[in-house]
C-alpha cells in the first residue's frame, strides 16, 4: 500500500528529461493511448503528481493520448476514493467511463501507481472492452498487505485510526465496505478468514472460487509488468509487488510465486510460459523512481507495437 508522496513526483517532474522518443523504437508506429490510475492519498491531476507524469509521457511519445483517471467526477471525490470508495465500485465506474472514450476503442496501455496497480488488474480481468494491452504495476500489492508501517501523507491520528482498523477489524463488514485498504488486507495467520471475508482481493486472485473469465481476460494482456521497490518501507511484504506473499500460517517466510495457488489459479503460469510476465526491480523506497529510470525502463514498453 502506498500514500503517494509529493516528493517522489517532484523528483519525476523536475529532473532533466532523457532522450527516449518514438523514433528510438524501431517500427513503433502509432503509440497506444495510456491510462493512469493513482494510488492512495493522491488524485488524477495534481501538477506535482500524476499531472507531471501525464506530461512526461506525452512529451516522450509524440503527444499520445494520456488519460489520468478521476474517480467520482471531481477532485475531492477522487482523493477520497483512495480511502473510502470500495474498489469494486471504482472498477465498475472506470469500466463504464473507458467504454465511452472513443480514443481507447483500439486498445490502450495502463500504468497503476501503488494500489492503482491491483485496481487496473481487476479492470483487465473484469472489463476487457476496450482492450488493455500492457499493464505496468508500480508497487502494486497483488497479494495484499499485512502491515501499515507508516503513513507519511496522513495526519498522525488518521494513520493510527486506519492502522487499528486494519489490525483488529479488517474483515468486519462495515470496515470492508468503508475502508479501501481493508479490501486487500491479507492476514496469513488467518487465511480462511481472509478468503471468506475479503471483498475484493480474494475475488480477483481466484482464491475463494475459480472464475475462469479472470484468467482468460488477464491472459489477453500482451504484457504484465510488475515493478518492485527493493527498499520499500511502505508495503509489507514488499514481495507482494511481484505477486509473492507469506506462506500461510506465518508471517516470516515468503512463498515463491510458482509455489502459490494464485500462480496457476489466475493463469500467471501461462503468462510466464508465453513470456508475457515481466519482473522489474528498482532501488529505493515506495514509488521512489527517477525520471531517467522511468524513461529508460517504462516508456519503451509504451512504445511497443501490439
Amino acid at each position: 500500500m502506498r500514500l503517494l508522496s509529493c516528493a517522489v513526483y517532484l523528483m519525476l517532474c523536475c529532473m532533466t528529461f532523457g532522450q527516449v522518443s518514438v523514433q528510438d523504437v524501431e517500427g513503433s508506429g502509432n503509440v497506444l493511448p495510456v491510462v493512469l490510475w493513482h494510488g492512495m492519498g493522491d488524485t488524477c491531476c495534481f501538477p506535482f503528481s500524476l499531472g507531471a507524469i501525464k506530461k512526461l509521457i506525452e512529451a516522450h511519445t509524440n503527444g499520445t493520448y494520456v488519460r489520468s483517471l478521476e474517480i467520482g467526477g471531481n477532485i475531492v471525490l477522487d482523493y477520497e476514493s483512495g480511502f473510502f470508495i470500495h474498489p469494486n465500485k471504482q472498477v465498475d465506474y472506470v469500466c463504464k467511463q473507458l467504454a465511452r472514450d472513443e480514443k481507447l476503442t483500439n486498445g490502450y496501455n495502463a500504468i497503476g501507481f501503488s494500489q492503482g496497480g491491483q485496481f487496473l488488474r481487476a479492470l483487465a480481468q473484469r472489463c476487457p472492452t476496450p482492450p488493455m494491452r500492457t499493464l505496468i504495476s508500480l508497487g502494486g500489492q497483488h497479494q495484499g498487505i499485512f502491515g501499515l508501517p507508516k503513513c507519511p501523507t496522513l495526519k498522525v491520528k488518521s494513520c493510527e485510526y486506519i492502522s487499528k482498523l486494519l489490525n483488529y477489524a479488517a474483515y468486519e463488514d462495515r470496515v470492508q465496505e468503508g475502508l479501501v485498504q481493508s479490501t486487500y488486507w491479507h492476514d496469513p495467520l488467518h487465511e480462511n478468514t481472509y478468503r471468506l471475508k475479503s471483498s475484493f482481493l480474494a475475488d480477483i486472485n481466484n482464491e475463494l472460487y475459480i472464475n475462469e473469465r479472470y484468467s482468460e481476460n488477464l491472459n489477453k494482456l500482451k504484457k504484465l509488468v510488475l515493478v518492485k521497490f527493493l527498499n520499500d518501507t511502505i508495503v509489507q511484504p514488499k514481495e507482494s509487488q511481484w505477486f509473492e506473499f507469506f506462506e500461510p500460517g506465518q508471517d516470516q517466510h515468503i512463498l515463491p510465486l510458482n509455489q502459490s495457488k494464485v500462480y496457476k489459479n489466475l493463469g500467471l503460469d501461462l503468462m510466464n510460459e508465453r513470456k508475457r510476465l515481466q519482473f522489474l526491480s528498482v532501488e529505493g523506497d515506495h514509488l521512489a523512481i527517477s525520471t531517467a529510470w522511468f524513461l529508460e525502463h517504462l516508456v519503451p514498453l509504451l512504445l511497443e507495437v501490439h
